[in-house]
């Protein structure tokens, strides 16, 4: 055994054990912003490990593969203590779905695909992560929500599934908040808008909209922001610059 360096004796207590891996975990990675994301948590070194988890990831995270769901977060979870979880994963457009300008234009197959990405499959994550997540200390879940999910700032019309599926998955947000917090007072799970962001998901829809920002810059606010928000913030719903998006 190795000498007390004070007193020259036998030191006999029980080594500290070590601290345990901080995981932070970004779903949708192979996104614009998801990606991004990675890559600022991983110049940050604040994590032990960054792992990214999608369709191409090993294993594969499906949304609408619930066993694949449970599959890529129990093995994440074998990394360390899941200290902070993104879900970046969602879906504005694609084969047979873009948004609707009026209610003619209405697809029960696209409104039922939209709401199976943006809103079941993270509850689907809800399910399998909250019994992986640490019950002390600081924690966090967020979900890429969007403004245009917001019901008391709609004033525009339009995007029928995509709003709604938006708007339900802030109501499953601000539902798992509650009940996190019973399991850990110091858990932060929120919804958050990234605003206007160049990626290949709002290409299509916004062309070359000056106002849209680039993923490395969405990505250090978004943390930026959850860095500052406390505990008590849990349940809400936020933009890049930290204000409160209204339900």
């Amino acid at each position: 055994m190795p000498a007390c360096p004070l007193h020259g004796e036998t030191d006999l207590s029980d080594p500290e054990p070590p601290s345990p891996a901080s995981v932070a975990l970004v779903i949708g990675f192979e996104g614009g912003i998801g990606s991004a994301l990675v890559r600022e948590l991983e110049a940050s070194e604040r994590f032990s490990r960054v792992i990214g988890l999608g369709r191409r990831s090993e294993p594969p995270l499906d949304l609408l593969d619930e066993a694949s769901v449970a599959k890529a977060i129990g093995q994440a979870a074998t990394a360390g203590e899941l200290r902070l979880v993104i879900h970046a994963a969602g879906v504005l457009h694609g084969a047979g779905l873009t948004p609707e300008k009026s209610l003619s234009r209405i697809d029960p197959g696209a409104m039922a695909l939209a709401f199976a990405v943006n809103a079941t499959g993270p509850a689907l994550v809800m399910k399998h992560l909250a019994p992986r997540l640490p019950r002390r200390g600081r924690c966090v879940f967020a979900a890429l929500s969007a403004r245009v999910g917001s019901i008391g700032d709609n004033r525009l019309g339009g995007w029928y599934a995509y709003r709604a599926s938006k708007a339900a998955l802030n109501q499953l947000v601000h539902t798992a908040a509650i009940e996190l917090a019973r399991r850990n007072p110091e858990a932060l799970c929120v919804a958050l808008h990234p605003g206007t962001v160049a990626t290949g998901l709002s290409a299509p829809i916004v062309g070359e909209d000056a106002r849209a920002q680039s993923p490395e810059t969405a990505a250090r606010k978004l943390l930026a922001v959850l860095d500052a928000l406390p505990a008590s913030a849990t349940g809400g719903f936020f933009d890049a610059e930290g204000l409160t998006v209204p339900w």
